[in-house]
């Protein structure tokens, strides 16, 4: 049996068709101070303020709360939580200022939000932001577990705001390692163990860990790297590779593709899951971010001065180079996406 993102519950193609349903009806927009900036594909909400634009975004850790919950370990979650949305709103040369968290419960568990704490602490600490609220809602009617995610705000000079509009034919793509699965797939990955029947504490050669913990690795913060990479250097467009994989390109900029001709070599966490699942290759890449967390496109001149300043805090190599046509090509894969 081969599994997909859709046998699992996901269609991201249906998921694409309803964000298009509702943004089409969204078409009031205020005027004077605080109006919106528009971006074709932006990661993050802008609006005017002054000389500065105001961004925000909002995200959750998804089914990576069930993995949590059938390990009994949620203190890396809030890191989750924040990176989800902070490392969006960097895409754009925005820093993050700010968070507010929100927690959907069933029944209100001390424990469960002692844990849940630790880890917006921490994710704060590696965003530096401050976290300034928050609301946790008691709705048993509504879920029968919790649901949990947060929305981030943050700063740009807006003439600092970085659109990919800038990306010509010609520039590099440059890739940085993630820690693992970070918050998207979990669905596909969970449905592997199911019908597998691997329990979560299943010991696999190839891991350094439980199965479940690596599932809960949680997702790599980039916020401080691009902060200082962006003030070093010219970037003409970033990337964060999260729901939909490589297809995350399409949204930079039309008129181009990418060509990822040299990709990370995934973690060993995706290479046991498409085996374990028979997943395609195709499937693999649009669903999971398979090692890479994180993009940043530049002239090919800047490229290596690049990499060698985010070395070692974040491991980073040239992956492909910006083309004429559109979507995006991995031909040593021989993959092709042509829809966000």
């Amino acid at each position: 049996m081969k599994l997909t993102y859709s046998d699992a519950g996901v269609d991201i193609d249906k998921k694409s068709d309803a964000i298009e349903a509702l943004v089409k009806t969204l078409g009031y927009d205020r005027e004077g101070f605080g109006k919106k900036i528009k971006l074709p594909g932006g990661y993050a909400g802008l609006v005017e303020f002054g000389p500065y634009a105001l961004a925000l975004s909002t995200d959750t850790v998804g089914t990576k709360l069930l993995v949590a919950n059938e390990c009994q370990k949620w203190d890396t979650l809030g890191i989750d939580c924040i990176a989800m949305s902070a490392n969006d709103m960097i895409c754009l040369g925005a820093e993050p200022l700010s968070f507010v968290d929100f927690i959907s419960i069933d029944v209100p568990e001390e424990e469960i939000s002692r844990q849940l704490g630790i880890g917006l602490e921490t994710g704060a600490k590696q965003a530096n932001l401050s976290i300034v609220g928050g609301e946790i809602a008691v709705v048993p009617e509504l879920v029968n577990s919790f649901d949990f995610g947060g929305t981030c705000l943050g700063w740009v000079k807006r003439d600092e705001i970085i659109t990919g509009q800038d990306i010509v034919v010609g520039d590099v793509i440059i890739g940085m390692k993630s820690t693992g699965v970070h918050c998207n797939g979990l669905t596909l990955a969970r449905k592997v163990l199911e019908v597998n029947q691997i329990p979560y504490d299943e010991n696999f050669e190839r891991l350094e860990q439980s199965i479940g913990l690596e599932l809960l690795e949680p997702t790599k913060m980039y916020v401080r790297e691009i902060m200082r990479i962006i003030k070093e250097f010219d970037i003409h467009g970033m990337a964060n590779i999260t729901g939909g994989g490589l297809r995350n390109y399409i949204r930079l900029k039309e008129g181009v593709g990418f060509e990822i001709s040299d990709p990370i070599k995934p973690n060993p966490i995706f290479d046991l899951l498409a085996e374990l699942g028979n997943i395609s290759i195709e499937e693999m890449y649009q669903t999971f971010n398979m090692g890479m967390g994180y993009t940043i496109i530049a002239s090919p001149d800047q490229a290596d001065d690049i990499i060698k300043s985010l070395k070692p805090d974040c491991d980073a190599q040239v992956v492909g180079t910006v083309v004429e046509g559109a979507g995006v090509i991995c031909p040593p894969l021989g993959l092709e996406y042509t829809r966000y």
